[in-house]
């Protein structure tokens, strides 16, 4: 699959200043099972993460948590120095055990971790830095505070937050002006529809975590397999494609550890779903 790519699906600038294909690759499923540990299959997630700027996707999401460091240490085994692409990481959650997340929105956590990232993804400044959770225990100013730190520093260009709602992103604009958003939102899940429209009236990325329901959204039966079949694409692609025509701001991040669901992934940036295909889809 030579002629796939993910600058197909266009691009989008970080801050307005970081262009990326807006299509890119989440990091998390590259550790091991419960996103801890290393992979069960270390030498097929080397193998995905070559393939990435092959196949145009230069637009990496990854989080300290994620195994815990094993993603990020992973990512600089096999990319450094990065050339074009750019790895964004995030920050705020502890991890006790596999499957499990805990927020830690202390500021000098948040420092320490975002500091830690930048070491070990090996760069002098970190493209963009997310808020992994705004910890309930503790002010969300002084986590805000503490992200603006960062930012003065130069430990990290960009700065976005996950998991917000409109109110929390316009808190956070008094300390920084907040370049992405990843909240979880899918076909099947379009609960943050109005933080996403929040992002599209201010050119603030989004980044939609689980873009693919957790594998429900692929399953056969319904209206998404009857427009796969059309355009002779399996219904994560179309999942995907509806993504991508949703809003010029979308920054799908569909995550995998095997080189050939990766190219699965990347073909979708090639598909254009007619107006009445997506309508019918969004509708549903």
């Amino acid at each position: 699959m030579t002629d796939i790519t993910a600058a197909m699906g266009g691009t989008f600038r970080i801050g307005g200043e970081i262009e990326i294909n807006r299509l890119g690759f989440g990091a998390n499923r590259i550790a091991g099972h419960g996103v801890w540990g290393k992979p069960t299959d270390h030498a097929e997630a080397i193998r995905s993460l070559k393939r990435l700027p092959e196949l145009g996707v230069n637009f990496i999401d990854t989080a300290d948590c994620y195994g815990p460091n094993v993603s990020e240490q992973l990512i600089r085994e096999t990319l450094h120095p990065y050339c074009s692409t750019v790895v964004a990481t995030k920050g705020g959650l502890v991890r006790p055990g596999p499957d499990q997340w805990e927020p830690n929105g202390r500021p000098e956590y948040l420092i320490a971790q975002a500091k830690g990232s930048q070491k070990r993804l090996g760069v002098n400044q970190i493209a963009l830095w997310q808020l992994h959770r705004i910890d309930s225990k503790v002010p969300q100013d002084e986590q805000f505070e503490a992200v603006k730190s960062l930012l003065d520093e130069g430990v990290i260009r960009c700065a976005g937050l996950s998991e917000v709602t409109i109110e929390q992103v316009k808190a956070a604009q008094k300390f920084f002006k907040v370049a992405t958003v990843q909240n979880r939102y899918n076909l099947a899940d379009r609960s943050g529809e109005d933080v996403l429209n929040f992002c599209a009236a201010h050119d603030i990325g989004f980044i939609p975590w689980l873009p693919l329901a957790d594998g429900r959204l692929i399953r056969p039966g319904g209206l998404l397999e009857k427009v796969a079949k059309r355009h002779q694409a399996t219904t994560g692609q179309i999942a995907l494609a509806w993504l991508l025509q949703r809003s010029p701001i979308m920054l799908p991040i569909p995550g995998t550890s095997k080189v050939a669901h990766l190219e699965e992934n990347v073909a979708a940036a090639s598909i254009r779903l007619a107006e009445d295909e997506f309508e019918l889809l969004q509708a549903a």
